[in-house]
């Protein structure tokens, strides 16, 4: 953006509400870890924990992705609109994989990273990414850095791919762009799932869709929109198109209703997304912070989270199945 435009969003950032953040703490489940802990093939799970957080099992694999698990991302960050993450830390089983899409604080947390530092196998980042989490002392035998469609085997069975995204990176002012931000396919014998961390849309969905898809879940951030950083973010139809150009089955969208990161009602993400889902009759799931989405083979009629948002809203609520 200008100059001006930062002044100008700025502005509207300190003074304009536009029902920015809830009046109310919204809804938690308490996490049901059984879900995240059952071994063996032929099972896809998914627990979301807010913003980009996810615990995933996929085929009896632990996967987490940006995990973030304090209120505030930083000093001068937004504060969490539940109130408190839907699960202690402390209570995680060792962890298969952990991957982080790029370097942000609300994708990256210095806290969470060192409470998950002996119970990782492996902690997944794009090129440039590693240096923070070994600074924080994760051993540089944990750390494992890709390029754009470079290719992690975790061992025989679970691969993981860093695919390109539309983004940027940088912690502090000096180091803007020194590190890489990806997008990455999560593939097992029985499942693949898509997850985009932080992207404007772009053709290169369609390019992952034609060289890794079909995809079973694509995990997709719909929300921090604005016109003036569309480049980097994408409004909330452009998900839609982007699960679409993807080969996705199931659309989990991400990265809404849990930082205030942008100008538009807290809530407006799902609204449009919904809408858009649903003119492209395209199956979504919409679970509340902790609750799990199941997949198995006989998930025909399983309910996948319901407009919870309307609830808080006042509003009628009705329940999405797949």
């Amino acid at each position: 953006m200008t100059f001006k435009k930062h002044i100008s969003s700025a502005w509207q950032f300190l003074f304009d509400k536009n029902d920015r953040t809830p009046d109310w703490k919204l809804p938690v489940r308490p996490v049901d870890l059984s879900h995240f802990k059952t071994p063996g093939h032929h099972q896809l799970n998914s627990t979301w924990l807010g913003h980009s957080s996810l615990m995933i099992n996929i085929d009896g694999y632990r996967v987490l992705t940006d995990p973030v698990f304090e209120k505030k991302v930083s000093l001068v960050g937004p504060t969490r609109f539940n109130g408190r993450l839907p699960i202690d830390p402390a209570t995680l089983p060792d962890i298969d994989l952990v991957i982080i899409s790029h370097d942000h604080y609300d994708h990256l947390n210095k806290y969470s990273i060192r409470l998950l530092k002996n119970i990782t196998q492996k902690f997944v980042t794009p090129l440039g990414v590693g240096k923070h989490l070994a600074t924080w002392g994760i051993p540089d035998s944990k750390i494992i850095e890709l390029a754009w469609w470079e290719s992690y085997a975790f061992d025989e069975y679970l691969l993981i791919t860093a695919t390109p995204a539309q983004h940027f990176s940088g912690r502090t002012l000096g180091d803007r762009n020194k590190a890489l931000w990806a997008s990455w396919v999560i593939a097992s014998p029985d499942h693949t799932l898509f997850f985009s961390g932080d992207s404007g849309y772009f053709d290169g969905f369609k390019t992952i869709g034609d060289a890794c898809g079909p995809f079973d879940i694509t995990f997709i951030e719909c929300g921090a929109y604005n016109k003036r950083w569309h480049k980097v973010h994408m409004f909330p139809e452009e998900t839609v198109q982007a699960h679409k150009d993807l080969k996705g089955n199931l659309l989990h969208p991400i990265h809404w209703g849990t930082f205030n990161l942008a100008l538009h009602p807290w809530y407006e993400p799902m609204q449009r997304l919904t809408r858009a889902a649903q003119s492209n009759q395209i199956p979504i799931a919409t679970p509340m912070a902790g609750e799990t989405i199941a997949l198995y083979a006989q998930t025909q009629g399983q309910t996948l989270g319901s407009p919870w948002w309307e609830k808080s809203l006042g509003e009628s609520v009705t329940t999405i199945k797949f």
